[in-house]
C-alpha cells in the first residue's frame, strides 16, 4: 500500500501522462539544480515541463493510464519531459539543451501510444513549428488562386495600358506640330 504521498505523486504522474502529446524520457545524471531551472525555464514558452520521479512510480501512474513503451527507459535516474502543447518546440528544447549542456541525455519517449527512440526525438526537433506549417499551408493554398486572378485580369490591364498608350499617341502628335 504507497503512502499518501507517494499515491498523490502517481495521481500527478497519470494526470500528466494522461495529458502530454509527448513524453521524453531523459537521464540527468550530473545536473547542476541551476541548469534544471534553466531547463524549465526553456520549456515553459513551449508549453512543455520537466519532473524528477522514481520509476517505479511512473511505471505505476503510466500502467493506470495505458501508456506503455516506457518500461525499457526507465532505468537510473529519469527525469520526464511533458510536452503539453507544442511538440516541436519542446523536443527542440530538450535537444538544443542537451547539446549544449553535454550532460542531459535522451532515452527515448512516447508519444501517443507508440513508444519513440532518441534518434526519433531529435528527428521531431527537426519537424517546423506549427506556425511554419501553417504559413506554408496558406501559401499553398493562395498561389494558385492569386495565379488565376493574375491571368484572369491580364487581358482588362491588356486593354488598359493599350487605351492609355492611343490617349498618349495624340498628344505626342499635337506636340510634333
Amino acid at each position: 500500500m504507497p503512502t499518501r504521498q507517494k499515491a498523490r505523486t502517481i495521481d500527478e504522474l497519470s494526470n500528466q501522462l494522461s495529458r502530454a502529446s509527448l513524453v521524453i524520457v531523459t537521464d540527468y545524471r550530473g545536473l547542476k539544480v541551476a541548469d534544471l531551472q534553466t531547463l524549465r525555464g526553456n520549456l515553459r514558452p513551449t508549453g512543455g515541463e520537466i519532473h524528477i520521479a522514481k520509476n517505479t512510480l511512473t511505471r505505476i501512474a503510466a500502467n493506470n493510464v495505458g501508456v506503455s513503451g516506457l518500461d525499457p527507459m526507465l532505468e537510473g535516474p529519469s527525469a520526464l519531459v511533458f510536452a503539453f502543447e507544442d511538440v516541436v518546440q519542446t523536443a527542440k528544447a530538450v535537444t538544443d539543451f542537451v547539446r549544449t549542456s553535454r550532460i542531459l541525455s535522451v532515452k527515448g519517449g512516447v508519444m501517443g501510444d507508440r513508444a519513440v527512440s532518441a534518434a526519433d526525438v531529435d528527428a521531431i526537433a527537426t519537424l517546423p513549428s506549427r506556425e511554419e506549417l501553417q504559413a506554408r499551408l496558406l501559401g499553398m493554398l493562395v498561389s494558385p488562386m492569386a495565379r488565376t486572378l493574375g491571368v484572369l485580369t491580364g487581358p482588362s490591364r491588356s486593354m488598359v495600358y493599350l487605351l492609355n498608350a492611343r490617349s498618349e499617341q495624340p498628344e505626342l502628335a499635337q506636340a510634333a506640330d
